[in-house]
């Protein structure tokens, strides 16, 4: 009884009676749903159009525009706002020949929305693109019920403390695979660059990876990952949830690690690279602790304790094999002496444009203090 009335009422309509109609066929006409993030900085929003013929690249996919007063993002007064077409994939949910499309939006005089962060983050990519960043983020999210309980706990009181869930198997153990399994195919059918997924330590919990990505490459996968979870989530009636700590008490809060390398960082001799770019994380831990959630450290804090395999927020630590420091070097990289290192302090619900263009900034642009530079329009 519990789990049907965590449900939503429309993933409880008859999904036969809808494959029926998604097996017609639909000629040369393509289904292109544009997705685009909604003025909280968190939300993804989505809309559909027909093109008379299949897109082959995102040139082919013309600009769109949206009502920006009911995403948060404009007034009603001036409230068309621009999606501009950045990135394509292909539909898991209406199957070829139809496409998903990542958009940026601009406002009505063409300048970036305050929730665009790709714009700066594409800037920064390119400034440093001779350095071949690369980038694999760790994406841990909470499945919820619509009442907002985490899926598959008792309805009054909690599972058993952690411990037997992480990468866990059983009925007893893991919850909502169902959902995990269809958004990784999901993915890997939409050209999304997952690498892998597993259970995480508190129960309902999990995460997936994207990557390696190279430069921007970064934050439009993981943007369109996110998205394609909620919509998978949609089908089966259950929310993800992106809050770094959606319980509190004696249970793991939820992060984004982002790993990272360099060319020099990924040949021989590397590790000097990996530590010079770590110091000088070091002495800029505050910008990064202010860009690395959308709320300028505020949900970070609640998470970043020091405890449940976390470092504290207002103290910057490494080490090698590390998993309660701010940064990590795996230890197969201190044995081969080149790799990458791992940034644990992203939280889950944080920006990757924000995420990726922060360490770039600091590492590679060799920026320093809290302000950052503004580079001219190439």
């Amino acid at each position: 009884r519990a789990v049907a009335m965590s449900v939503s009422h429309s993933s409880k309509l008859n999904k036969l009676v809808r494959e029926q109609y998604m097996k017609l066929p639909q000629g040369h006409l393509a289904q292109v749903t544009y997705v685009w993030i909604d003025g909280s900085g968190e939300g993804v929003r989505c809309k559909s159009r027909t093109l008379d013929k299949e897109p082959k690249s995102i040139e082919d996919v013309p600009e769109w525009n949206f009502d920006g007063s009911s995403t948060g993002q404009a007034e009603g007064s001036n409230s068309d706002m621009f999606l501009v077409p950045v990135r394509m994939f292909r539909d898991p949910f209406c199957l070829d020949p139809n496409k998903l499309v990542l958009c940026e939006v601009l406002k009505y005089n063409r300048k970036p929305a305050e929730t665009n962060l790709r714009h700066t983050c594409k800037k920064v990519m390119d400034l440093v693109k001779d350095s071949h960043p690369w980038f694999g983020m760790e994406q841990e999210y909470t499945l919820l019920g619509i009442n907002g309980h985490p899926y598959g706990w008792p309805d009054n009181g909690f599972p058993g403390p952690q411990g037997p869930y992480y990468c866990g198997v059983g009925a007893d153990k893991v919850y909502g695979r169902d959902i995990v399994e269809s958004h990784y195919k999901a993915c890997l059918y939409a050209g999304v660059k997952i690498c892998g997924t597993n259970a995480e330590v508190m129960p309902s919990q999990w995460e997936f990876q994207v990557g390696p990505c190279e430069g921007i490459e970064m934050g439009d996968h993981l943007w369109m990952a996110r998205f394609i979870l909620h919509r998978v989530c949609e089908d089966f009636g259950v929310v993800a949830t992106l809050d770094p700590k959606p319980m509190t008490g004696n249970w793991n809060g939820a992060g984004c690690h982002t790993n990272y390398s360099t060319e020099e960082m990924r040949k021989e001799g590397g590790l000097k690279h990996i530590e010079a770019a770590i110091e000088k994380l070091s002495k800029r831990h505050n910008y990064h602790i202010c860009v690395y959630d959308p709320r300028g450290g505020r949900d970070n804090s609640r998470r970043l304790t020091g405890h449940h395999e976390t470092s504290n927020i207002f103290e910057f630590s490494a080490g090698v094999a590390n998993r309660g420091a701010s940064i990590r070097i795996p230890r197969q990289v201190g044995q081969d002496g080149y790799g990458y290192f791992e940034d644990r302090r992203p939280a889950a619900n944080c920006d990757p444009y924000a995420v990726t263009e922060a360490i770039m900034r600091t590492t590679v642009l060799n920026e320093t203090g809290v302000e950052t530079k503004d580079y001219a329009d190439n």
